[in-house]
């Protein structure tokens, strides 16, 4: 059964920039030449419309974090574990704030606070699934006094033992609380002993928790994660061959350090691609320690002053305009004819999601195809 989120959003992006979403109309005042610019879905499954709100993310968090130095850590788990998120969603609002906490608590045995955003990742590269964590905290963090910053260094063992710990106890307490709805492949571990031999098993293997090397600031975390902020987990051009029956894309293979290419029907890609559509207002960005929304307003300024750094000077959000003619040295609010900006003179407000998701027969087929 589909997810009922996947299909306000599929639609969604169906009918991006389509006359259901309205669209503004921009005349030059001495030719009368005129454009129309329709408006977009503003949908996270859509690589137009996320290209926009990565970008504004980018530009915002650029200002926003300190230039000091970050790691990026990456937590992963057993595959085991995978199918249990699709089957128990409430866990996966659980998980980003068990990462911080190695993290935060870490950093708390060495007498500081440090600055953590960290993503929510559902799948691999090639699409199947993965639940896996990214995350970037400073290398070094304010004393517990808020008076001086203290460089500190995660140990991996340590980092790996207190995730693979808090992961197993939370699917342990899931169980026991009768919150916990088991995949197809494991209904015979309905019993707790047999549940919580499956758990031992795994807290025995060594999880994959790698720990990169320390950049001096946050550039390259920002650029990463951005990547797959509001966008689909597979960008357009990775696919390859699209026949009307079958999808080649090409992926990077962690295991060998190779690009290999994955070749599947159409229903597989599509099912590939949709599963991973995160559920309405999840927020796939969360930030802890001193960067958490409740405190950041106070607490940054008093990093910022104990990094001897400059207060962050807002930058002009990007915009649509800005961005095409960043990406294609285009203007399209520029009179091709006279060379001088046009102005809107019209401005048509778009249907409501209701009438849009009443259209998606309509939406779904070929222009001019009967529905």
């Amino acid at each position: 059964m589909i997810r009922e989120d996947i299909v306000e959003v599929v639609i969604k992006m169906l009918s991006c920039k389509t006359k259901l979403r309205g669209y503004k109309k921009h005349r030059c005042l001495k030719c009368n030449y005129t454009v129309t610019v329709p408006h977009t879905c503003k949908s996270r499954f859509c690589s137009s419309c996320g290209k926009k709100s990565t970008q504004l993310w980018i530009d915002y968090n650029f200002d926003e974090l300190p230039a000091t130095e970050w790691q990026h850590i990456t937590f992963t788990m057993p595959d085991v574990f995978w199918d249990f998120f699709w089957l128990n969603r409430h866990l996966l609002n659980l998980i980003p704030a068990i990462a911080a906490s190695v993290v935060q608590d870490l950093g708390k045995k060495k007498g500081v606070e440090v600055g953590i955003f960290l993503m929510l990742h559902t799948f691999g590269r090639d699409l199947k699934r993965n639940i896996h964590i990214h995350l970037s905290a400073t290398t070094g963090g304010l004393s517990l006094d808020y008076k001086d910053w203290k460089k500190v260094s995660f140990s991996y063992k340590a980092m790996m033992r207190m995730w693979r710990k808090r992961i197993i106890s939370m699917f342990r307490d899931e169980f026991l609380a009768g919150r916990l709805t088991l995949p197809p492949q494991l209904q015979h571990l309905s019993q707790y002993p047999d549940f919580n031999r499956l758990l031992d098993q795994n807290y025995q293997k060594n999880w994959n928790v790698h720990a990169s090397t320390p950049t001096k600031d946050h550039t390259k975390n920002v650029n990463y994660l951005a990547r797959y902020l509001k966008r689909p987990p597979l960008a357009d051009t990775r696919i390859e061959y699209y026949d009307g029956e079958i999808v080649t894309f090409n992926f990077l293979d962690h295991h060998t350090g190779k690009h290999d290419r994955k070749t599947v029907n159409v229903p597989e890609f599509i099912a590939r691609l949709i599963q991973h559509i995160p559920d309405k207002h999840f927020r796939l960005i969360r930030y802890y320690g001193w960067l958490s929304n409740r405190t950041r307003n106070i607490m940054l300024p008093i990093v910022r002053k104990v990094l001897r750094l400059k207060q962050a000077i807002q930058k002009v959000k990007s915009t649509f305009e800005s961005m095409m003619k960043t990406e294609f040295n285009c203007d399209i609010l520029t009179c091709p004819f006279c060379k001088i900006t046009m102005y809107c003179v019209a401005s048509i407000s778009g249907e409501k999601l209701e009438v849009i998701l009443a259209n998606h027969k309509r939406l779904a087929l070929p222009a001019g195809m009967p529905i």
